[in-house]
């Protein structure tokens, strides 16, 4: 930070410790600038709160609470409003913050993000202004929303391709290396991708990481 003309805030520095396998709770804690630094269950960065065990329950927890509250005052204004007006709305305040950094959910069980897939629910139909339990599923279709797990899956696929064919940064497309068959057969046409490995060497081995598949993708 001393070479970028930079200054660490210790009363603003959090330390997140995320262990690689299941360990039992470690007494860790760092001295800065005559400040101890102990570690914290989540953290926030960039508008993302992680917690230590990677589930992002408590990211989930605040944006679904925070789309409530913008759904909340949007239906107290909803009959003064059109469809088109607040689907407008409701696509530049809810659906955005639903989109954002959506990614990082990659891998997460259905029942995880079930909140986010209710909360878009809720969206649909007061764009619509139907009563709560309407069925949700031609409303999604009518206004071309993807739902959740669909869309957290396009976010991941397209940062895969703009890594390994677009405009990606360069930390990115070092991880991107393309599957090669050791003879023709016919998945060598889709382009597959193998999935980056932990492992390096000099290092401590870390468990492979692959978002709970062993599966390249395949764009």
């Amino acid at each position: 930070m001393t070479a970028h003309q930079l200054k660490l805030n210790p009363s603003k520095t959090e330390l997140l410790v995320i262990p690689g396998d299941p360990s039992p709770a470690q007494d860790l804690a760092i001295s800065l600038n005559n400040s101890m630094i102990s570690p914290t269950a989540t953290a926030r960065n960039l508008g993302v709160t992680m917690d230590n065990q990677l589930s992002f329950s408590s990211h989930v927890t605040n944006v679904t609470r925070l789309c409530q509250f913008l759904l909340y005052n949007i239906r107290r204004i909803r009959p003064f409003l059109s469809t088109q007006a607040t689907q407008v709305l409701v696509q530049s305040l809810v659906i955005s913050r639903l989109d954002y950094c959506n990614s990082l959910l990659a891998g997460l069980p259905l029942n995880a993000i079930r909140p986010l897939q209710m909360i878009q629910n809720a969206a649909a139909r007061l764009v619509f202004n139907l009563p709560k339990f309407s069925h949700t599923t031609p409303l999604l279709s009518s206004l071309h929303w993807l739902p959740v797990a669909a869309r957290i899956r396009l976010k991941t696929l397209m940062l895969a391709y703009k890594a390994k064919n677009g405009p990606a940064p360069s930390y990115l497309k070092a991880l991107i290396t393309p599957r090669t068959a050791p003879r023709s057969l016919r998945s060598t046409s889709t382009a597959g991708l193998v999935p980056p490995s932990l492992r390096e060497k000099g290092d401590l081995d870390l468990a492979d990481w692959n978002c709970g598949s062993r599966n390249p993708f395949v764009l």
